[in-house]
């Protein structure tokens, strides 16, 4: 028999079904297990489904369907309940079957069969304009679980970040640097209020000039300021036309770069895009997060994908010019205004480029589209999926799961964590703090779109409060209880696990044998903290048996059955735990 007993049980119910209803042998049969211990190990509502289509009361036609239940010895029980649930009650020998099948499967144990689906999860895609942030942790942990998780269970996924390299932000950061690198050589600019602040900028000035000398420093403050209107007062920070203001300062500065740096502006362009790309794959493959591709925003412009996906929105009437611009008809989607997608001075709006980088998905051939995205892009989603429908695309296609901030706090209390530049924390400070583990595990303990409190002690703590020790715990246990022994694996997969007969046991059973459903429902839900949550559990249950029975007794065929039993919890962890991203370690 397989170890997952959903397979007999479903063949067992399709036979049954078979005399009672013919005409519906072939009908989807669910199967649940139980909240209660006592309504047995799995239950199927099939009876209550089919009762009103046939016209029959559902208890009794559950009795119909168990008097034509082929006979197993796999079953120790079965009977109706309730409204007409069948219960089922598996046979010992069904549930410690799972023993042998993880010990044989190993790292494959749990993973589902190849599905021939292509996915594509684009994840943090963070502007590469500074750091990356806790709350692009958050994102980037999700999403990498996400990918691992899908991957398990059977789909071909391909992980993807995509570098927003053209448009304002990286002209702003650019500038950013070009005015801290003037100020190395005494040309001193007011510094824009509105441009990149952080430490990292007056960093990356300092690598410009150590690469390059005084190239770009062949201009006085009064060549930069030519034409550029000045800052209104400090005072007015908070009025309206005062921001206006700030922004026509800001692009006036950045006309002025191009005009005088001519083909050289276009290095310094480079050189800070490079610096932050650079900083931001560092960090992210130290955080155990890895991409598949990095997609060029640019080479949508480059190879005419923007103008091409306006164009064919246009032509299918879709767009309308309204004083110079042209607008995506959006609220023929459900999208609350209509939006601009090419502004009057002929400059496409990002929103132009985010269409194009989807039907550049589309084209690609993926089969399903997973965007993730922070909670304040909620209100962007419809109007992409409102243009990929434009396009005549499939939106079913298409998803987009929200990734809520992480609130950091200390001794009970919220806490900003300083940083250099005080106004964020970086990723790189709370992986230094807490460490890669405890960031992984602590970013998807809770559901993506719920609002996530990172308790910083909690994470450093070595006690069974914290959920990641408390896991890792049990893998090492599982090591060191086998460690003891020192005996060869061949010996556990010989081992008869009949002699398996406790509560506990049959109990830690049950749960192993769930590993498999649990991947494929967070693979469907898009939820990896479901397996944050089973982790937890089958180590609770390890613990617990842990505490109350001994392995390593002296009559052999239960000791083997034993050892093999804590064999499949350890590969079990270490599987759920590679999942998420975490370290299985071998001892505590």
């Amino acid at each position: 028999m397989s170890a997952d007993p959903r397979i007999l049980l479903t063949e067992l119910l399709r036979a049954a079904l078979k005399s009672v209803a013919p005409e519906h042998a072939d009908m989807p049969i669910p199967l649940e297990r139980p909240k209660q211990a006592g309504h047995g190990d799995f239950a199927a509502n099939i009876a209550m489904r089919l009762a009103r289509t046939l016209k029959r009361n559902p208890r009794e036609l559950a009795g119909l369907l168990l008097a034509e239940l082929p006979p197993s010895k796999w079953v120790e029980k079965a009977e109706a309940a309730g409204a007409g649930f069948i219960n089922f009650t598996l046979a010992a020998a069904a549930k410690t079957a799972v023993v042998g099948e993880a010990l044989a499967k190993g790292a494959d144990w749990g993973r589902g069969a190849d599905k021939g689906v292509k996915v594509l999860v684009e994840f943090v895609s963070a502007n590469p304009t500074g750091p990356l942030h806790v709350g692009h942790g958050r994102g980037a942990a999700y999403g990498a679980s996400l990918a691992e998780v899908l991957a398990f269970a059977g789909f071909t996924v391909s992980r993807e970040y995509y570098v927003n390299d053209a448009g304002r932000q990286m002209d702003i950061l650019a500038l950013s640097t070009w005015l801290r690198y003037l100020a190395l050589f005494g040309i001193e600019i007011e510094f824009p209020p509105n441009a990149y602040q952080g430490d990292y900028v007056a960093d990356m000035a300092r690598a410009l000039r150590a690469a390059h000398g005084e190239r770009f420093a062949r201009v006085s403050a009064a060549d930069v300021l030519a034409g550029v209107p000045p800052l209104p007062p400090a005072e007015r920070s908070d009025d309206r036309e005062a921001k206006a203001q700030r922004e026509q300062h800001l692009d006036a500065l950045i006309a002025s770069a191009r005009r005088l740096l001519g083909e050289d502006y276009a290095r310094v362009h480079s050189f800070a895009l490079g610096r932050q790309l650079d900083d931001g794959l560092d960090d992210l493959q130290a955080f155990g997060v890895r991409f598949d591709k990095w997609f060029s925003e640019r080479s949508l412009f480059d190879t005419g994908l923007v103008e091409r996906a306006v164009d064919r929105l246009e032509r299918a009437g879709h767009v309308y010019l309204q004083n110079g611009a042209k607008w995506f008809r959006s609220t023929a989607f459900g999208d609350e205004k209509d939006r601009v997608v090419q502004r009057e001075n002929g400059i496409y709006t990002y929103f132009a480029s985010d269409i194009a980088y989807h039907l550049n998905k589309y084209e690609r051939g993926f089969d399903r589209m997973i965007d993730v995205w922070g909670a304040d892009h909620h209100g962007y989603a419809p109007r992409v999926e409102g243009a990929v429908a434009a396009l005549g695309l499939d939106p079913e296609r298409l998803d987009v799961a929200l990734v809520q901030f992480a609130v950091l706090y200390r001794n009970g209390q919220k806490t900003s964590m300083s940083t250099r530049s005080g106004e964020f924390v970086t990723l790189r400070e709370l992986r230094g703090e807490v460490g890669n583990d405890a960031c992984r595990f602590f970013y998807v303990l809770r559901k993506s779109d719920q609002h996530l409190d990172f308790d910083l002690d909690l994470a450093k703590s070595q006690s069974n409060e914290n959920p990641v020790y408390y896991v890792q715990y049990a893998h090492a246990r599982a090591c060191s209880a086998l460690r003891k022994w020192g005996g060869e694996q061949g010996e556990l997969l010989a081992a008869d696990t009949g002699a398996l007969q406790s509560g506990h046991e049959l109990g830690l059973c049950a749960r192993l044998s769930a590993f498999p459903e649990t991947v494929q429902s967070a693979a469907d839900d898009y939820a990896p903290h479901q397996i944050a949550f089973y982790l937890r559990e089958l180590a609770a249950d390890f613990h617990s048996w842990y505490n109350a029975e001994r392995m390593l007794v002296d009559d052999e065929g239960t000791k083997l059955a034993r050892l093999a039993l804590a064999g499949a919890v350890r590969q079990t962890l270490g599987n759920g735990l590679a999942l998420l991203g975490v370290s299985a370690p071998e001892s505590m």
